[in-house]
Parts: C-alpha cells; structure tokens; sequence
C-alpha cells in the first residue's frame, strides 16, 4: 500500500465516535529490515513497572521513552523523562511529520520479545497528550493482533493485524472512546517492535 503523501490512500478503519488510517506498507521492507535492526540494537531497552489492580508489577515487555527536552510522560503513576532522540527516531519522527501533517516530539518505543509479551487495555489519553491526540504507530518485526473495544460494551470491537513495516494512525476523538491493547498469543512469535509518536505538552517551566 501506498505511504502517506505517496499518491495512495490508507485503509480507513470504521469506528464509532473516532478514526483509525493504515498503511500496511508504510515502510518498504529492506527499510523495515534496516530500521528493525537498528533499533533493536540501539534503544536503551528496559523492563519498567507498572500498576495493576492497584499492584506494582513489571512490565510485561521492554520499554524506552525518547523525546525533546522536558516531554514527560506519565504512565501508571511513574513520571519517565525523555532520553534524547537517537538519529533514526528523528528520522521517523520527521518523516511522519511530513507525510500526516501533524507534530510529535516524542515516542514510546515497546519491544514484544514472544507471544507472552503484551500490551493490556488503555487509551492515550494522558492530560500531557492534550484532547484529541495523534497517535502514529510504526510495527516493525513480527505480526501481532491489534485489538480495540469501545467503552460502551453495546458497540462490536475491532481487530487486525499490524505488520512489518506498518503505519496505524489514531485521531479524532478515538482515545475519549475507545481502549486498545496488544494481547498474549499462545502461537509461536518473533520479536516485535512498535514505535508510538505523540505531541507532549510543555509547559513553561520545562522549556527553560
């Protein structure tokens, strides 16, 4: 499928009260491969903790947090300061940039080792992601299943895969409705990696 800005159209994915665009192709797959091995070699993985059922547990993937100076994120009650963005994230980031016309100044990269790793449900919807955030999510590596279900159970969920070298774009008002995950697979998995741009807020303390 065609990128962004490339002549061609996403797959528009129907949903109630919010709006999902994929590019299956948004990377080509020698470029995939290149960008898959260096940040796989690269990013400063780390296993973090999170909150779950009001229990500090660890997370059940590798994790790193890149950004300008003074995007913080906050997620399940830690505050992660960004570490700078290595030159093939500012690549990307650009790059994204250009195509969807949005901005992003920062991006959680996740690391899916086996099918066991995971990703439960949330939504984006931190206060620092302003609204009606963009989220842009780059899937490097192996496929897993994208899963979404709206918070009012009467609505069909949504489900597909996201493959190498793959670009899902959520915005609108999808994060106010809908919650999405990465759920464990008993089928045998390589390794995936998935980078998800967002815009932080700043605020003026941080800038100085």
């Amino acid at each position: 499928m065609d990128r962004p800005g490339g002549g061609g159209a996403p797959s528009e994915v129907e949903l109630a009260g919010g709006r999902l665009r994929l590019w299956t192709g948004f990377f080509g797959a020698a470029e995939a491969d290149r960008l898959f091995d260096e940040l796989w070699a690269g990013v400063a993985w780390e296993r973090h903790h999170v909150r779950i059922a009001g229990r500090r547990m660890p997370s059940p993937r590798l994790s790193a947090w890149y950004g300008v100076p003074g995007a913080r994120y906050r997620y399940s009650g830690v505050t992660y300061e960004p570490l700078p963005l290595l030159p093939a994230l500012e690549s990307v980031r650009r790059r994204l940039e250009e195509c969807l016309g949005a901005r992003f100044n920062s991006v959680l990269a996740n690391a899916y080792r086996t099918g066991a790793d995971s990703m439960g449900w949330h939504s984006d919807d931190e206060s620092e992601l302003g609204p009606r955030p963009v989220i842009a999510s780059v899937s490097l590596g192996a496929v897993r299943r994208f899963r979404l279900k709206h918070r009012d159970r009467g609505i069909a969920p949504v489900a597909f895969d996201l493959p190498h070298g793959s670009l899902l774009v959520m915005d609108g008002d999808t994060q106010s409705h809908w919650r999405h995950a990465v759920p464990k697979t008993r089928r045998p998995v390589g390794l995936r990696l998935n980078l998800t741009f967002r815009e932080i807020e700043i605020g003026e303390s941080s800038r100085s």
